[in-house]
């Protein structure tokens, strides 16, 4: 077996950051380093590979790994692009400023996989009474995509855990519940025409404006009925019509339209009650009415990105240890989704807690301040003393 690789936190940060693990690229290379790091220490690791072979999911034990109850901590190894954006420094190169560390991940959500890599050591140094499993995803930026065939493997593969930590930038407090998230693009295929002719085409653009009017008439109901006590920001199910494009010319009735749209369920309530009742009124409604002129008219809507909300389980044990290693008394509710809502839909209990702020993830100058990394630490070193057997 090699020496054992040893890194500080500060060093295993700049390590990650320096992948350029853009969702559209390759993240083989961090991966490689990954697995060839934990074979320093005698641990093996699998892989969970996409249909192209050029992306990996990684999972590994720290401990014994057919034992329930274990730890998982989990994060996304791919970070959004930096293109178009003003840097004042190499996005994939740590600088440090004003006590903060800058780089593209520092905060989405690479600071919290190299604290987990670095502690390796520690978990392993007294010999784990409790597993501690590490996770680590491709596309979470484009779709949670990549962790879905790694929790399969999981629930296949593994003795129930008893929490799964997601390490998304919450100011190290401990996160409980979120909204899901649905997109979808959405394209309106008309009839082309000269504009004096309005009689006969089809304006594509005309009909998705219906579309997104109705949308929008949605969202203000979903607005009227939201519960001003609850723990989200905003408290009620939110639509957002992203892009749109469509026309040819001012003297041309445009032929296609297209819209990019999302919205986003609180936990609690149907995911798919938006999608059916949109879906309804252009099928029922506005395509009679273009089809009237034009038999071929078309609305066709495809998914773009389905994950789901996370619940709040209060009382549940994995929740309590994770409080107990965040030193907080109560728990939070976001309204950005993550893949902790997955881990969830398989049954395994999942909070979410890591360094940094949600409000710094995919900007210009992206950072997370050294006073997160020092929690983080002092979160590791709990969960050591946790899984060493000892009193936290």
């Amino acid at each position: 077996m090699a020496k054992p690789q040893i890194f500080t936190p500060r060093e295993m940060i700049e390590k990650l950051i320096s992948f350029d693990t853009t969702s559209h690229l390759s993240n083989l290379e961090l991966i490689e380093f990954v697995e060839t790091y934990l074979a320093s220490h005698g641990v093996s690791s699998r892989r969970v590979m996409n249909e192209e072979g050029t992306k990996a999911n990684l999972f590994a034990t720290l401990g014994d790994d057919t034992q329930a109850g274990g730890v998982v901590l989990s994060g996304h190894t791919d970070v959004v692009p930096v293109e178009g954006q003003d840097w004042s420094s190499d996005p994939f190169g740590v600088v440090e400023r004003d006590g903060k560390l800058f780089g593209r991940g520092t905060s989405d959500m690479k600071s919290f996989i190299a604290l987990a890599l670095a502690y390796v050591p520690e978990f392993l140094k007294d010999g784990p009474k409790v597993p501690v499993h590490l996770a680590l995803s491709y596309d979470e930026e484009v779709g949670c995509l990549g962790v879905r065939p790694m929790i399969e493997s999981i629930v296949r593969s593994l003795p129930r855990p008893q929490v799964v930590i997601v390490g998304e930038p919450s100011l190290m407090k401990v996160v409980n519940a979120h909204k899901g998230i649905q997109s979808y693009s959405t394209t309106v295929t008309g009839l082309e025409f000269h504009s004096s002719q309005t009689h006969l085409g089809v304006s594509a653009i005309q009909y998705a404006v219906e579309l997104i009017s109705f949308l929008m008439r949605l969202a203000e109901e979903m607005r009227e009925q939201g519960d001003p006590s609850s723990r989200f920001t905003p408290p009620y199910t939110t639509i957002n019509i992203g892009t749109i494009k469509g026309g040819t010319a001012l003297n041309i009735i445009p032929k296609s339209c297209s819209f990019v749209w999302e919205y986003r369920p609180l936990p609690d309530t149907s995911p798919s009650e938006i999608i059916d009742r949109f879906n309804a009124f252009a099928e029922e409604d506005v395509l009679p009415r273009m089809r009237k002129v034009f038999a071929g008219a078309k609305i066709e809507t495809i998914t773009r990105a389905q994950s789901p909300g996370l619940a709040a389980l209060d009382g549940d044990p994995g929740e309590t240890l994770v409080m107990k290693l965040a030193q907080c008394n109560s728990a939070e509710a976001v309204s950005y989704n993550t893949e902790a809502g997955l881990f969830q839909l398989a049954d395994i209990p999942t909070v979410i807690c890591g360094p940094g702020d949600i409000a710094q993830a995919h900007k210009p100058d992206e950072f997370v301040e050294l006073s997160q990394l020092a929690e983080c630490e002092k979160f590791m070193k709990r969960l050591v003393d946790h899984v060493s057997g000892r009193s936290i």
